[in-house]
């Protein structure tokens, strides 16, 4: 399939056009991107992503064969799917590129972990494949990537449901000797989404995709944080890329469980959005802080055995508990900081040896000693009234994204993923020593104020 066969599909190159865009007057960004041709509001240059198409169609039936086609992804392709997307879609894609090339089936047990040992185990079926194609979501598509990277080979994406928004990034959420890890992965050549498969996938997943989106203003609170405190790089292109698509999503969630399939290219669009905007960005900043800490925190510690809860599903519930620690920070004057008491054997003590020893390593570069903390109190007073503002303009008070998620039936508190108080305030105050990133977390801790009803 050429670039004019169907200009439904978003393509590097003049031809890339948009798929569909709110105001006829302003051009859609996912073409814009691939076309090298969105203008960066930070730096007024134009900008592009390194990715050869995205579809985001009601159908993708009889294309699926001419989009991997178009890719030249090679001879020989490893289609990576688990026992149930294999059934949704796997089996499908497996049967339409049969023509197009050899395919390596690789199928997964179902619940597949995205942790070194499956990655390997990925690796070992997918060697002989020029490329992988991952027909899945999350944990298929991290697995998918970061094999891909480690071997050097590209890969494209079906995806199966709007559950999480790292369909487009270049990174992947991958567990490493038990600790969680956002890990530098292959760019998708392709990224394939069917809007009828999306809308048929469970309730649960649709609803952790929305949860993953909801995060958008507290990341970005937490992002400003950090520039304004600690002068760290901050850029507003990811969250432009947002501004038309997020409203809709966030006015009707309703709509979302209807089976709607305009609301579900609302959803599907801001996941893709926010993955181009992680990709600009280099990294997972403008979408992953404190909020992704917590779950990051609750899926190391969940017991074996116990109940699981979606990455998304985590995701919304932290997002409502860093949305109130922001709120309570900055509603109060500028904060003085204290000299941090943690080492690195009571992370050890509380993590065990390794993981502890890998956290301290994150954890290090940000605690503060009586100088540190003296210099930080200083550098919050004459900056704070800045990042108020900034905050302000951006976030979105805690009962909106409650109330988002609550109509769309999906949970709002540490109850409703069936977590019990102790264990959720646990994961607020120590999910600060999983990276290195400075959110509100570490505010709240530094300055003394992480209290029991914010940990709540």
């Amino acid at each position: 399939m050429n670039g004019d066969a169907d200009p439904r599909v978003a393509r590097r190159g003049p031809r890339a056009t948009a798929a569909m865009t709110r105001d006829p007057g302003r051009r859609d960004p996912i073409a814009a991107l691939l076309a090298g041709e969105w203008v960066d509001p930070d730096s007024g240059r134009t900008s592009g992503v390194e990715i050869a198409a995205i579809a985001i169609e009601r159908s993708l039936r009889g294309q699926e064969a001419d989009l991997v086609a178009s890719l030249a992804l090679g001879p020989r392709l490893a289609v990576v799917s688990d026992a149930v997307t294999h059934e949704v879609l796997g089996a499908r894609i497996e049967r339409v590129l049969a023509p197009l090339a050899r395919v390596d089936p690789v199928v997964l047990p179902r619940d597949p972990h995205a942790d070194l040992a499956t990655v390997e185990a990925v690796r070992t079926r997918s060697a002989h494949a020029d490329a992988l194609i991952a027909v899945g979501s999350g944990t298929i598509n991290d697995l998918a990537k970061y094999a891909a990277a480690r071997d050097g080979k590209p890969y494209a994406v079906f995806a199966t449901a709007p559950s999480m928004n790292g369909y487009t990034s270049a990174n992947a959420a991958i567990t490493v000797d038990g600790h969680k890890k956002t890990l530098p992965a292959t760019l998708a050549r392709g990224v394939f989404v069917d809007l009828a498969v999306l809308a048929a996938s469970p309730p649960r997943m649709i609803r952790a995709g929305l949860g993953d989106s909801l995060c958008r203003p507290t990341a970005q609170v937490d992002w400003l944080l950090s520039h304004h405190l600690l002068g760290t790089g901050y850029r507003t292109a990811p969250f432009a890329l947002l501004e038309d698509d997020e409203p809709a999503l966030l006015d009707a969630p309703e709509a979302l469980l209807d089976r709607d399939l305009d609301a579900m290219r609302a959803l599907a669009r801001t996941l893709v959005l926010s993955g181009l905007g992680m990709t600009l960005c280099g990294g997972s900043h403008p979408a992953s802080q404190g909020e992704h800490l917590i779950s990051h925190y609750l899926d190391m510690r969940a017991p074996a055995g116990g109940p699981a809860n979606l990455h998304g599903e985590q995701v919304a519930v932290a997002t409502m508990t860093m949305a109130r620690i922001q709120e309570t920070m900055l509603d109060a004057p500028a904060p003085v900081f204290r000299a941090s008491t943690v080492d690195a054997r009571a992370l050890e003590d509380h993590f065990g040896r390794e993981v502890g020893a890998a956290c301290w390593r994150d954890f290090a570069p940000k605690r503060l000693d009586a100088a540190g903390a003296a210099a930080l109190s200083e550098r919050a007073a004459s900056t704070w009234e800045a990042m108020r503002r900034g905050a302000e303009a951006v976030r979105l008070p805690a009962d909106r994204l409650a109330s988002v998620m609550r109509r769309a039936g999906g949970p709002v508190t540490p109850a409703d993923l069936g977590v019990d108080a102790v264990t959720w305030a646990g994961a607020v105050r120590h999910a600060r020593f999983l990276r290195d990133r400075y959110t509100f977390l570490d505010l709240a801790d530094d300055a003394g104020m992480l209290s029991p009803r914010l940990l709540a």
